[in-house]
């Protein structure tokens, strides 16, 4: 279990998030939604352990800032948004990278097991025929669904998701949410998504920010009063009209 106790944080003097607290039990999805700027991502970064925190977080019962780095990804992995490549892979050794973890030594070579993990991730993104291909060649698309394959190669117990459709088209974005919710077994996902018919797919149970702050967190609590609190339009009747178009 993951738990944030009275957490705030941010960069140099100033909180972008402040005193939120969350429980986030095994087999758990959790959509946090709220306009730019609300802290969002901050707060992702906290439960990755990249960014510190005041207040007290806890994964398993252990304090998450008393944790290695090689525990805590472990348990959490995180898919973000695609940032400029720096390096370059084939698709097969980038999601092999997932299984760095599993190893024994520095460079141990890879296993049975993790050339069948590895292989079961491509498949499940349908990228395991380039396998042998550049990651610099890729669309974004196809480069999102490889870093996909190498978060879920990780095996980790809480998948954070930081905007992660942003390059995929309208049927990978679909199938990536899908997917992780179709194999989740019981690891929870936790994901930052801008569409909020994107979160609802992801799951019923949101977190909402504003300013930093929990604005309402809890089991199918999105009403037209609340989203028109968070985002300062009214999101539900932005919605129905656009669905009135298509039932025209």
């Amino acid at each position: 279990m993951l738990k944030l106790t009275n957490v705030s944080a941010g960069y140099g003097s100033g909180d972008v998030i402040k005193n939120i607290n969350l429980s986030i039990e095994p087999g758990c999805n959790l959509s946090i939604i709220g306009p730019n700027g609300c802290g969002k991502s901050t707060l992702l970064k906290v439960m990755a352990g990249i960014l510190p925190y005041r207040g007290e977080i806890t994964l398993d019962g252990q304090p998450l800032n008393r944790m290695k780095r090689g525990q805590i990804a472990g348990k959490i992995a995180m898919l973000s948004q695609i940032s400029p490549l720096t390096f370059s892979y084939t698709v097969y050794d980038t999601v092999m990278m997932g299984r760095y973890r599993h190893s024994n030594t520095l460079l141990g070579a890879p296993t049975a097991k993790d050339k069948e993990v590895v292989a079961n991730c491509l498949q499940a993104v349908e990228m395991l025929e380039v396998g042998d291909r550049d990651i610099t060649k890729l669309s974004g698309g196809q480069l999102q669904r490889v870093f996909l394959a190498r978060t879920l190669a990780q095996e980790p117990d809480i998948i954070l998701l930081d905007e992660p459709t942003n390059h995929l088209d309208l049927k990978y974005q679909i199938e990536l949410i899908d997917y992780l919710k179709n194999h989740q077994a019981s690891r929870s996902i936790i994901g930052v998504l801008h569409d909020i018919n994107q979160a609802m797919r992801l799951s019923e149970n949101f977190l909402i920010l504003k300013n930093g702050q929990e604005l309402a967190h809890g089991r199918n609590i999105l009403t037209d009063e609340l989203l028109n609190t968070a985002y300062g339009i009214d999101v539900a009747a932005y919605m129905r009209e656009t669905l009135a178009r298509w039932l025209r």
